[in-house]
């Protein structure tokens, strides 16, 4: 897979990472507009709240988060192939733009990890 080639151009440094679900490629990025809606839509009353439902891939956070999360690539065509197969990987990219959040900030992130 080293030689495989990207439709899109991941920026690691502005918080995005590659989620490919059954071959369909998509850049994410939790901006705080996404955050925003998805937080909303499902109800989270706290950060903590959202970071355990997308790290823990509860189906309707995942559904929610690739469309709210998605700033490169087919978000509705990635939803249309979801299997629970590709969770593992929803789980890896979200930890992935949720922790280039709280870079920098340590104390943030330890107190995420206690409250998980």
């Amino acid at each position: 897979m080293a030689d495989q080639e990207y439709k899109h151009p991941v920026n690691e440094a502005r918080g995005e990472a590659r989620l490919i679900i059954d071959g369909v490629e998509l850049v994410i990025a939790a901006t705080m507009g996404g955050l925003s809606a998805l937080s909303s839509r499902l109800q989270c009353k706290s950060l903590n709240d959202l970071f355990l439902r997308l790290s823990g891939v509860e189906a309707a956070a995942t559904v929610a988060a690739i469309e709210l999360l998605t700033v490169k690539g087919n978000a509705v065509e990635a939803i249309t192939k979801l299997k629970l197969k590709h969770f593992p990987a929803c789980a890896v990219a979200f930890s992935a733009i949720l922790a280039h959040h709280f870079d920098g900030d340590e104390g943030n992130v330890e107190a995420v990890g206690e409250a998980a």
